[in-house]
């Protein structure tokens, strides 16, 4: 079991039940799976940048991401239905608080000028997305490896109703939100 997911079991879920007001412990809210993707949309030209950002997100996430395929045609773009244009990983269960663990020790403080990610970027169901400018913040990437910098996006799902009782269950996690 991940250290995190031990410290939600013992620490987060009796902290919350006191703050929330949650009579049941089964129905505090929890972290279901974390979703990372990314878009490349250069790949449309160069085939390189597709390949290094799965190569890039395989390694940061421990598991094979998915290609992502265009729906539509776009030609302002130069995009064709069923372009190679992104990928996607979603973690559960123990590789989900593993990487948690390591973007909120590890990525987060190597981000350049962090104050804290905004807490604006709930979607009013307890549901949280945030994005990084370029994947080496975390230390799996060789920085001198990289040929071409990519961004990502994160979105961290939970069961929580609202965005107040998501915000704290990340905080108790451990994500370090913006002091307005």
């Amino acid at each position: 079991m991940a250290q995190l997911e031990q410290f939600y079991r013992d620490k987060v879920i009796p902290k919350l039940l006191v703050d929330l007001g949650i009579g049941n412990v089964h129905a505090v809210p929890r972290l279901t799976k974390i979703v990372i993707s990314m878009g490349v949309g250069k790949a449309v030209q160069e085939r390189k940048r597709l390949d290094e950002a799965v190569q890039h997100l395989g390694l940061i996430s421990g598991q094979k991401p998915i290609i992502k395929k265009s729906r539509i045609a776009v030609s302002a773009f130069r995009l064709r239905e069923n372009m190679e244009i992104g990928c996607c990983v979603t973690l559960r269960g123990k590789r989900m608080y593993e990487f948690l663990e390591r973007f909120v020790m590890l990525a987060l403080p190597r981000v350049r000028d962090f104050r804290g990610l905004k807490d604006s970027s709930f979607d009013g169901r307890g549901n949280y997305s945030t994005g990084l400018q370029e994947q080496m913040v975390f230390p799996e990437i060789p920085a001198d490896k990289v040929q071409f910098t990519q961004g990502m996006n994160l979105t961290f799902v939970t069961t929580a109703k609202d965005d107040k009782s998501g915000r704290m269950l990340l905080s108790e996690l451990g994500i370090p939100f913006r002091k307005n």
